[in-house]
């Protein structure tokens, strides 16, 4: 086709019709730029069309991984419960007398008081696209204003466990190991022991002793805002399912 145009461009000059041939070139370069807008905006579209298709897959992924997210979330807002029922149960044996003391299983209620939830959700779609500037690629606002939020609650629930970890390792723990059991404790754990210690220990002790009273409190202070930082994710993960939602 260019060499067709330049052909006549050369035969108009040869017949020395310059008017003509200007006319002739103008129409000639209207023609290219109308052509390259044209293959700009198929480009374009192309491109968009490629867009969309990667979106498509990447609101995918983030359903999948946050119905996972929504199972794993479930079981640490139960044990959380578990943990804080308890915690509160022991706390009613604070200061009573030996048979009421008793008549609890507090070996199996110390196990299950300290077994706090520590909340490992799947981030992997969602921290793919933060880190490599990607996210943009998805239109619906709503969805990553969504991620965003999750992101924020995530690192607040995230400091808060590792505030507890210490605090379990640093002030629960020791209080423990010197005026109780934790081979009791731990007969109701993963160790499944058979029998009790026999070294001489008065558990019962324990229950009069202001210090572990305070540590218990504190404690259960700090697992329930482990709880309730939970069900703010959970809201987080119902949302971005209704928003990944194709179905």
């Amino acid at each position: 086709m260019i060499r067709l145009f330049r052909n006549i461009s050369q035969k108009l000059l040869s017949e020395g019709k310059i008017t003509k041939y200007f006319k002739y070139a103008i129409g000639e370069i209207v023609l290219m730029v109308i052509g390259i807008l044209i293959a700009l905006q198929i480009n374009n579209w192309n491109q968009e069309r490629i867009l969309r298709i990667e979106e498509k897959a990447i609101v995918k992924n983030i359903h999948n991984e946050y119905k996972q997210n929504k199972k794993l979330i479930k079981t640490s807002i139960k044990d959380s419960e578990t943990c804080i029922y308890t915690l509160k149960t022991l706390m009613t044996l604070m200061g009573k007398d030996e048979e009421f003391i008793k008549a609890a299983n507090i070996d199996s209620l110390f196990f299950n008081a300290y077994n706090f939830p520590i909340f490992r959700p799947s981030e992997n779609t969602i921290s793919g696209l933060i880190q490599s500037g990607r996210i943009d690629i998805i239109q619906n606002q709503d969805l990553v204003n969504l991620i965003y939020e999750w992101g924020r609650t995530m690192k607040a629930l995230t400091d808060h466990s590792e505030r507890l970890l210490i605090y379990n390792d640093n002030q629960v723990l020791p209080y423990l190991v010197k005026h109780y059991s934790l081979k009791d404790m731990d007969a109701y754990g993963e160790l499944q022991w058979k029998n009790k210690t026999i070294l001489k220990t008065d558990k019962l002790k324990i229950f009069e002793n202001l210090e572990f009273e305070n540590i218990m409190d504190d404690f259960l202070y700090k697992v329930l805002i482990t709880k309730n930082k939970l069900i703010e994710l959970e809201i987080i993960i119902d949302n971005i399912l209704k928003n990944t939602n194709n179905d």
